[in-house]
């Protein structure tokens, strides 16, 4: 039987189909992502660098001797390879179980391709059994809390966690996420929330899905 370890190495190996050699790749974040940059770190002819999600990926990417790029100085990217902690028929995603999901959906905005590399326990009808983290400011914690209470959802702050940004995480339980795009566009609006872990505007185009059978790939229309 496949361990989960083994699947995430052959989707992350998988993924290396959609890197230019000698281009600058987009690298999210993650155990799934990890296995990733072990596969660009064995390409013939490897790329010219990357823009990281997170300080992990990057000390990763680093000590491959890939070099890495700030996002700021990069003004567009062919693909962003990134795992999810859920993603649905229609490659929309929750993200943010690592806490990088700010930076993840910056990286994801410069790139023309999005690559989602997962199990697949990770594929789910209706997003909304893996909590949906929100990236907040500190002040606005407990008045971002009230209005998912008033939604019927279940939300705490992530105890012991700060992002690379230096926020607190909200994580929300209990919600059926039939809408994505409508969701993420709301919760947007609200003041205090720095990124919301629905990734339904930055959905996937791709997803290497890796099964007991191998890898299956999956394509959405945009």
């Amino acid at each position: 039987m496949t361990t989960q370890d083994e699947l995430k190495a052959l989707v992350g190996q998988a993924a290396i189909a959609y890197v230019q050699p000698g281009s600058i790749v987009g690298v999210g974040t993650g155990s799934t992502v990890n296995q990733f940059i072990e596969a660009l770190a064995k390409m013939p002819v490897r790329v010219a660098g990357a823009v990281s999600s997170s300080v992990q990926s990057t000390q990763r990417l680093k000590g491959h001797g890939i070099p890495v790029l700030e996002a700021n100085d990069v003004t567009s990217l062919g693909v962003y390879v990134d795992g999810a902690d859920e993603i649905d028929g229609r490659g929309c995603m929750i993200k943010g179980g690592g806490a990088a999901l700010t930076r993840e959906k910056i990286v994801a905005d410069l790139a023309e391709k999005f690559i989602c590399i997962a199990d697949d326990s990770k594929k789910v009808d209706v997003l909304g059994r893996f909590p949906l983290p929100l990236e907040v400011i500190d002040i606005a914690v407990a008045q971002i809390t009230r209005r998912f209470v008033a939604m019927g959802g279940q939300p705490s702050v992530r105890a012991g966690v700060l992002t690379d940004n230096g926020h607190p995480i909200i994580d929300v339980r209990g919600l059926s996420i039939t809408d994505p795009e409508a969701l993420e566009r709301e919760i947007n609006q609200w003041p205090g929330v720095v990124s919301v872990g629905i990734f339904a505007r930055h959905r996937a185009n791709v997803c290497l899905l890796g099964t007991p059978s191998g890898v299956q790939t999956l394509t959405y229309d945009r």
